[in-house]
């Protein structure tokens, strides 16, 4: 690595560095003044508002890292365009995509950190800040909990077990309810294919019932379709449903693979998992049109301010884009991957285009 390498690395990380704890600091006060009223409600001790907050940092830390980096490389070559150093490189007979690669190289590494810490950290400390909020603050008790890909619950009258729960069409799929007595023996067993919430009860398809007595044998009784009185709603099960942003990509591309093999429909779950790698290599591209829009501009033009504007338009383009594109993949309209992929498509083709126009 040369001196001027090390010089320009050196620039854009400071400035990234300083970026990234302006957006942590940023998420830290909205996410304790949206929390605020809760906390006090609950008399929650300032232990517990600080763990709950400092879970919170690595998933911001994910959702942050590409506006960061992005308005680190705006910064961070608006001001050496500002201070005449790219003329001085110019000069010197330097390419301006030679003076950008050990950036780009540095977003590259950056990704796969925070690609890593998206499948490592992010769901473990979600799961953290989710406990602390729901059981130390406000005193909830767990009642499920989701082992082994599958959902547990125990309700008012038994023990549920269900394959998967979408709470978009509040469908409970791959069912079975264990009904068990004071002396703690299984009356009754309930089986059935997925259940259905209907006018404010739950109609059961391809139900099979087993009833156990004592000293008998089990009675079976299969019926097509069933409304059973469960005194569970869907907003109940809901709490259990572990979501995408709770799971790796390894434990997503699992829980996918699963639910696959047993005949369900794992739409939802594809597009979040091709979701986590997109968004995690988008960096790269940012970086790039970071990169050309700061040198596409004349050498004195603009300012820092111009480029931390110009930073925010393109991050908040990126977010309505990704986010349209992943809503339309989940409803099936389109394939997953092209879905998930879609922003980055398009400002991957933005960035070439721009680099490409770049004056070297």
């Amino acid at each position: 690595m040369t001196i001027l390498d090390r010089y320009v690395t050196k620039e854009f990380i400071r400035i990234f560095v300083l970026v990234l704890l302006l957006f942590i600091a940023l998420f830290l006060i909205v996410e304790f003044f949206e929390r605020i009223r809760m906390f006090l409600h609950h008399k929650a001790s300032l232990y517990q508002i600080a763990s709950f907050l400092l879970f919170r940092i690595p998933m911001m830390i994910s959702q942050v890292i590409p506006a960061s980096v992005l308005l680190a490389s705006l910064i961070t070559f608006s001001s050496l365009s500002k201070n005449s150093e790219i003329v001085a490189m110019k000069a010197n007979g330097i390419s301006l995509y030679r003076t950008s690669l050990p950036v780009i190289i540095t977003s590259a590494f950056i990704c796969v950190v925070a690609f890593l810490n998206s499948e490592f950290t992010t769901p473990y400390s979600n799961q953290k800040a989710e406990h602390i909020k729901s059981v130390e603050v406000q005193k909830q008790e767990p009642m499920g909990s989701f082992k082994q890909n599958q959902l547990w619950y125990r309700g008012k009258d038994g023990i549920y077990n269900f394959k998967m729960f979408d709470p978009k069409t509040n469908i409970l799929q791959g069912i079975t309810i264990n009904y068990i007595g004071e002396d703690f023996t299984l009356k009754m067993r309930i089986d059935a294919e997925k259940a259905e919430w209907k006018e404010g009860q739950w109609v059961f398809y391809n139900v099979l019932t087993t009833r156990f007595v004592e000293g008998d044998f089990p009675s079976l009784e299969y019926i097509s379709t069933r409304v059973i009185d469960l005194p569970e709603t869907p907003s109940d099960f809901n709490v259990i449903q572990k979501k995408a942003d709770t799971m790796g990509y390894v434990e997503l591309r699992r829980y996918v693979k699963k639910i696959q093999s047993e005949g369900y429909d794992a739409t939802r779950y594809i597009v979040d998992m091709h979701g986590k790698v997109a968004f995690g290599f988008v960096s790269i591209i940012l970086v790039i049109i970071g990169i050309s829009f700061s040198l596409i501009k004349t050498e004195r033009s603009g300012g820092i301010m111009q480029s931390i504007g110009v930073g925010i338009v393109i991050g908040f383009s990126y977010w309505i884009v990704h986010a349209f594109a992943l809503s339309v993949g989940r409803s099936g309209t389109i394939p997953p991957i092209i879905s998930a992929w879609f922003a980055n498509i398009v400002l991957g083709a933005a960035s070439t285009v721009m680099f490409l126009r770049v004056k070297t």
